[in-house]
């Protein structure tokens, strides 16, 4: 196993739960009426879009920039990454969400505005979803938005594929899942960045975050079968 490679998954994980997670804790917490729900949904998405853009730059030339599990499965399913590497990939992106997440704590845990039942961008269904979706709902968004977004994914990182503008158009896809995801889920799409901080919250995020932790493996699996359907060979 390449340490290099686990290196990156790891840090690019908990940057992108540190960075992204915290605008969402920022911009949709306790204090949201200063910005407007409306520009907190806006921010977060585009945080996540915006992080997971320049992460692809950074460390995509070391690792491929995964950053979340559902994606290292659509790489098995699609052929394009062994299960052994795969398993390495989901230890260092599940340790470096759970620094991320810790990280965060650590940084909100003694300011004013901040409390625990505020969350750390946690992802939920029922009374922890805008609408209250419930969770088969929840599951189903989760699901499809992952698919969405992997395939989106596998297509834009074929062999001839404009690779110089995949990380933006990959960041990009991801602030389009938010947009839609957030006031139904918060949108979860990576089980990694929904585990680190249900982990450090418990209670009810930790009871719901089975959701989040199969929903998107299944989205991304599901988008891996079509993927390789429609473009068979293209790898």
């Amino acid at each position: 196993m390449n340490i290099k490679k686990l290196t990156a998954e790891f840090f690019g994980t908990a940057t992108l739960v540190y960075m992204a997670c915290g605008v969402a804790v920022l911009t949709l917490g306790s204090w949201h009426s200063h910005y407007g729900q409306n520009a907190g949904i806006l921010a977060t998405a585009l945080a996540f879009g915006l992080v997971l853009a320049g992460l692809a730059y950074a460390i995509g030339p070391v690792s491929g920039c995964h950053v979340n599990p559902a994606v290292s499965l659509g790489m098995v399913v699609a052929g394009r990454m062994t299960i052994t590497d795969m398993l390495g990939y989901w230890v260092a992106q599940f340790a470096g969400a759970i620094a991320g997440a810790g990280a965060l704590w650590l940084t909100l845990a003694r300011s004013v505005n901040w409390h625990k039942s505020i969350g750390l961008g946690a992802d939920g269904y029922g009374a922890n979803s805008m609408i209250h979706v419930s969770a088969t709902g929840a599951f189903i968004a989760e699901v499809l938005l992952t698919a969405i977004f992997v395939f989106v994914i596998l297509g834009v990182t074929t062999k001839n594929a404009p690779a110089a503008v995949s990380g933006l158009i990959i960041g990009l896809t991801l602030t389009l899942v938010h947009l839609f995801g957030i006031a139904v889920t918060g949108t979860s799409v990576n089980p990694a960045r929904s585990f680190g901080p249900a982990l450090l919250l418990g209670g009810t995020a930790l009871s719901q975050v089975w959701v989040f932790l199969l929903a998107p493996l299944v989205g991304g699996a599901l988008a891996a079968l079509v993927h390789r359907f429609l473009r068979d060979g293209d790898q």
